[in-house]
């Protein structure tokens, strides 16, 4: 096997790094994610994981952001002033970048793609970011990662309008339905607003958007049948 389909750190002939490559595909197998940025809102929702019958599933989310918050801790110390969501991203990004150019034994990219979201301390503006294992980093109005991130993003791209509020997170969930089966119970959903901070909706507020988003599509669908009437 040639030594560019191991190494970190060395260009295939034709200009790919592999194990980068590698990490990406490792990213579209993963749980389905999308991020929405509204007017005053911004909503984050993922295709809940599945457990075990046996696990207990509160010990299931489990995050390390110990780094990231050192940094933004370490920045305002520094600068006195709070840090921007771009700021964050772009260090987050840096790391991962990092782990794509390191020969040391051992080391390889994180096969993840992160969707960050915050409100700009400056312009109190909601903003939604998105890195991936190359350590690139871009700003989105709505993007999706995972399995069947294509399809997500193509019914964004074809849907999507500035909303608030409510309207942020039917759209939201509307795009994770496009792959996600079994309705609100496989889907988590995060809202963060500049007042409220970040909230997790519980299941009965999920199921209750669903409801409302297949009431919807029926109505449309009872149209379309219906057709115009002759005057």
């Amino acid at each position: 096997m040639a030594r560019y389909d191991r190494a970190i750190t060395v260009f295939s002939p034709d200009g790919h790094l592999f194990q980068v490559e590698y990490a990406l595909e490792a990213v579209r197998k993963g749980n389905a994610a999308v991020g929405v940025r509204g007017v005053d809102t911004v909503v984050l929702g993922v295709e809940k994981k599945s457990t075990p019958k046996l696990q207990d599933s509160r010990r299931t989310r489990a995050c390390s952001s110990t780094g990231a918050r050192v940094e933004c801790q370490s920045h305002r110390l520094t600068v006195e002033d709070p840090v921007t969501v771009e700021y964050i991203t772009r260090y987050i990004a840096g790391l991962q970048q990092k782990y794509s150019t390191r020969r040391a034994v051992g080391v390889r990219p994180f096969g993840l793609s992160t969707l960050i979201v915050g409100f700009d301390p400056y312009t109190e503006k909601p903003a939604l970011y998105q890195t991936d294992p190359s350590g690139t980093f871009s700003a989105w109005k709505a993007n999706a990662t995972g399995r069947n991130s294509n399809s997500m993003r193509e019914f964004l791209e074809k849907n999507y309008k500035e909303t608030s509020g409510k309207e942020t997170i039917k759209l939201t969930i509307r795009a994770l339905l496009e792959v996600v089966e079994s309705g609100g119970k496989n889907i988590e959903i995060a809202v963060m607003t500049h007042k409220d901070g970040l909230r997790n909706l519980e299941e009965a507020e999920i199921d209750e958007y669903v409801a409302e988003i297949e009431a919807e599509k029926a109505a449309a669908e009872a149209a379309k049948k219906g057709g115009p009437k002759d005057t």
